[in-house]
């Protein structure tokens, strides 16, 4: 199947594609056209990308799934503690997430609003709240 037909299949960009394809992720074969061609394994594998960054994976989680998935000898636990130390990542992400959500409400709080020129927001944000 030609990189169009797979882009619109699996939901993806032809240019993301491509670039799965330069960094290894997927393999397509050059025809006698010059076009790349992509096998049903490659489509699945496509797909299985497609599904793995949705849930936040990089890529370079994404090329060790794709690994333990075309891994037969592979162990489970391998693949659980991949994802358990994804779901870490996301609970510190969230953790910040709320830490900076509360600085910002903070300082809408003190911020009187108004015509008046002075503005606890702009104040705030020129001291160092530990913001990084």
């Amino acid at each position: 199947m030609k990189i169009g037909e797979v882009a619109k299949r699996v939901g993806l960009s032809v240019k993301t594609i491509r670039y799965y394809h330069d960094i290894g992720l997927v393999v397509g074969q050059r025809g006698d056209n010059g076009y790349r061609e992509y096998s049903p394994q490659s489509i699945e594998a496509l797909s299985f990308i497609q599904q793995s960054r949705a849930l936040g994976f990089t890529l370079e989680d994404c090329k060790a799934l794709l690994d333990l998935q075309n891994n037969h000898h592979r162990k489970a636990a391998d693949v659980k503690a991949l994802a358990a130390h994804h779901l870490d990542d996301i609970d510190n992400r969230i953790s910040q997430l709320q830490d900076l959500r509360g600085q910002l409400a903070r300082l809408i709080e003190d911020c009187q609003g108004g015509e008046q020129p002075d503005c606890a927001i702009l104040a705030g944000l020129k001291q160092d709240n530990g913001v990084k």
